[in-house]
């Protein structure tokens, strides 16, 4: 009988260890998980601090830019991409005078596009077609324009109007390293979302622009030169007199 006895107490004293040895275990697995996610969200926040330092630093310092230019427009209901490529000109937005553009589409088809500020002409010679609107309701190849006034934001800016957010470090498809950014308007905007991808040099190498359809538009810049001279009437677009004026 003391031996049963005995036998009862240690089975009693095994489960009760077993019982507090599984809650403990779980609790110190969710602490672990808890930890690693505050570790994973610091590290998140420091990469994302240092990449808007080295955008501010670039912007500082940016006059003038030249690149070549690939855009990549996305209809997500038939499934299919149209690329257009190209060269830019670019003066950033000061305090005094709005961002200049210009963007020389060579294919599939020449075209010509001015861009200061907010507003955009679009030059289509095979149909001696001149289309005028805003940038933030392009559609066709004038929607660079709307990718390209991602170029210039620095710290305030994005902070200000987005929610900013470190997505992953991200090869482009030319083999440089970026960090990978995602933007979320904090107030109505025309468009879903949109994403960046930064250079160690703190300078936007791609921006696409995600539309409420789930449409995008992305804009790739390679073969960068920086504060190079840039004459005023680049922006100005050389057309016939009989060209025909259509606003978007």
């Amino acid at each position: 009988m003391q031996n049963d006895s005995h036998n009862v107490v240690d089975t009693c004293f095994v489960r009760s260890f077993m019982r507090n040895f599984v809650r403990f275990s779980v609790v110190s697995v969710f602490v672990v998980i808890l930890m690693a996610s505050a570790v994973s969200q610091a590290q998140a926040q420091g990469i994302l601090g240092e990449i808007l330092n080295r955008m501010d630093k670039y912007n500082k310092t940016l006059q003038s830019l030249q690149a070549d230019v690939t855009m990549v427009k996305t209809n997500t209901q038939l499934g299919v991409s149209d690329t257009s490529v190209g060269s830019t000109s670019y003066l950033p937005k000061g305090s005094k005078t709005p961002m200049y553009a210009r963007i020389d589409w060579t294919k599939p088809v020449q075209e010509q596009m001015a861009v200061i500020g907010d507003k955009y002409e679009l030059y289509r010679p095979r149909l001696n077609q001149i289309i005028e609107g805003k940038v933030d309701k392009a559609k066709n190849n004038a929607a660079a324009g709307g990718a390209l006034g991602f170029m210039n934001m620095g710290r305030a800016q994005l902070k200000a109007n987005y929610n900013v957010e470190f997505v992953a470090e991200e090869n482009l498809k030319d083999g440089t390293l970026t960090w990978h950014l995602l933007l979320t308007p904090k107030v109505a905007t025309s468009y879903k979302s949109a994403d960046l991808w930064i250079d160690k040099d703190g300078t936007p190498r791609q921006a696409r622009i995600l539309e409420k359809n789930n449409d995008s538009t992305t804009v790739l810049l390679e073969k960068i030169r920086k504060n190079i001279t840039i004459k005023a009437d680049v922006f100005t677009l050389n057309y016939p007199k009989n060209a025909k004026k259509v606003k978007a």
